[in-house]
Parts: C-alpha cells; structure tokens; sequence
C-alpha cells in the first residue's frame, strides 16, 4: 500500500490472540512526517487497547530503534520481521527486553526492498537516516 502512494513498501500488523488489532505502512513520504514508520503507524491504527500482553507485531523489515522502542515501551513481548538483510534494525536491543524476536529472512520481502531501494536510493537513505 505504501508503495502504490508513492511511499516506502514496508507494512506492520498488531494481532492479539486470533485479531489484527491494528495496521499500518510507513506513511512518511504521504505524511511528511519523519515519524511515520510502519510499526508506529500500526500502534497509532490500533489505538487504545489497554494491555499489550499476548500481542504479536509483524513486520515485512526489521524494526529499527524508534520502532523497537515502542514494542519495549508498551510491552510487545514477540514480534515477527520479513527480513534484515536490507536493514538489520534493533533486532539485539528488542531481545536485550525480553521481546521474543523471529527474523522469517523472507525472499519475497527481501527482493521487494532491494528493487525499491535501487529504484529510490536517495528516498531509502532519507528513511534510514544516512542522507
């Protein structure tokens, strides 16, 4: 979906027991919002749901520090990545928590970021935080 508006194609699921509770995409680009990273647009999407025990994040890339934060913050104890070869994000820091974290290192996921990334360096370098 982030892709087709002309943003970055990485995308989050909060499911709790069978529920998606919230979704959400990186919404930088359309939002122009620094902030706007799949994970958090996802946690904004599922609103107030009291507790966060028994949740699990899914996300088509690796959750960097500002993502990895809020899984801490609120208490997301496994979260699910499509890969980190492109980005290798917080994977140790969201362990170092007690979060619970599966890198799937999906192919899908993976070749979907590398051809974005070659066709929008200057765009992923933006997101990254190495522009």
């Amino acid at each position: 979906m982030g892709l087709a508006e002309g943003g970055i194609p990485i995308g989050s699921v909060l499911v709790k027991g069978k529920n998606i509770v919230g979704h959400g995409h990186n919404r930088r680009v359309q939002n122009g919002d620094p902030m706007a990273h799949a994970e958090i647009d996802c946690l904004k999407n599922a609103g107030r749901i009291g507790s966060y025990k028994g949740t699990t994040l899914y996300s088509t890339l690796m959750p960097c520090y500002l993502c990895a934060g809020a899984v801490v913050q609120f208490g997301i104890k496994k979260v699910i990545a499509g890969e980190s070869r492109t980005f290798p994000g917080a994977k140790a820091f969201m362990e170092e928590h007690g979060v619970e974290v599966i890198d799937v290192d999906d192919n899908e996921c993976y070749a979907l970021m590398q051809e974005f990334i070659k066709k929008n360096t200057d765009l992923w370098n933006e997101d990254i935080g190495e522009k």
